[in-house]
């Protein structure tokens, strides 16, 4: 059964460049606490307006543990954003942003439980689940790599709490990887609706990347010249260190995304999840709480 597993991080001693002298490295995955609060919030919107619509039996508990996973994420990585800020890096205008994208353009627009046609706000909910199965694809894809493939991120004396915060989330998005794609196929939604969802979600995905990246590098106030953000720079990292995921390794599971036959159960590994649970300093802070 997933569960939220309520963690608490202490960030007191955690540097500005958690991986030392690597700001690169650091923003670049840094990004993730930019976009997860409100995203995350938002899944979880989106999941509470489509229960009503599941019947009772395990994908309506999945989904409930679900939103409940994703609400710690939230929190979690918005304290990493008071942490960041506390440090002299303010994210307050970049996600001020985000916010505005998932709650104005991405929200009800008037279609929410009782408001608008019927079908025009059935459509609009089963598209939103799309959206969330489509970037759930990349969660997954980037929890596994934090699990499985980050272990030179480690040998470069990155910060044990921010690692833990890394692979703690990235296991729980391998364990709960199936339940945004099984709750829209359970809304009738389909192949192609998928396919185009996905079409448009990776470019905003890169862009947001790309652009908060950018920013984080350009408020830090210990960041230098050198440490300025480039496509080239992030091949270099990725292939040459370890330190962040390939593009291969990220590119070649959209191939898989849009085959007619794919699964969300069909990537990673839940059993290794699991795993990394079962020995996390915070889960096991949570377990013995």
């Amino acid at each position: 059964m997933i569960k939220a597993r309520r963690v608490t991080f202490d960030w007191a001693t955690t540097p500005l460049h958690w991986v030392p002298d690597d700001a690169f490295t650091t923003h670049v995955i840094n990004v993730l606490h930019l976009l997860l609060p409100a995203g995350e919030k938002w899944f979880c919107d989106v999941f509470r307006q489509a229960l009503p619509f599941v019947g009772d039996g395990p994908l309506r508990e999945d989904a409930k543990g679900f939103i409940g996973q994703e609400a710690v994420h939230a929190r979690a990585h918005s304290l990493v954003l008071d942490h960041l800020a506390a440090q002299g890096l303010d994210t307050a205008a970049y996600t001020a942003r985000v916010d505005w994208m998932f709650e104005r353009l991405l929200g009800d627009h008037g279609l929410g439980e009782g408001h608008g046609p019927r079908g025009l706000r059935r459509r609009w909910l089963v598209t939103r689940l799309a959206m969330v199965a489509a970037i759930e694809h990349f969660t997954c894809v980037l929890g596994y790599w934090a699990l499985s493939g980050s272990t030179a991120l480690d040998g470069a004396g990155a910060d044990p709490t921010m690692l833990d915060l890394l692979r703690w989330h990235g296991a729980e998005e391998v364990e709960h990887r199936s339940v945004a794609f099984d709750l829209y196929q359970r809304l009738g939604g389909g192949y192609l609706r998928r396919v185009v969802v996905m079409a448009g979600v990776l470019p905003v995905i890169l862009g947001l990347w790309i652009l908060g990246t950018h920013y984080l590098v350009d408020h830090d106030p210990e960041a230098g010249p050198n440490d300025h953000p480039s496509v080239w720079r992030f091949f270099k990292v990725s292939r040459g260190t370890g330190r962040l995921p390939t593009p291969g390794y990220l590119m070649s599971s959209i191939p898989r995304y849009l085959r007619p036959s794919h699964h969300p159960s069909q990537e990673a590994s839940t059993e290794e999840a699991l795993a990394y649970l079962a020995r996390s300093p915070a889960a096991r802070n949570y377990a013995g709480a």
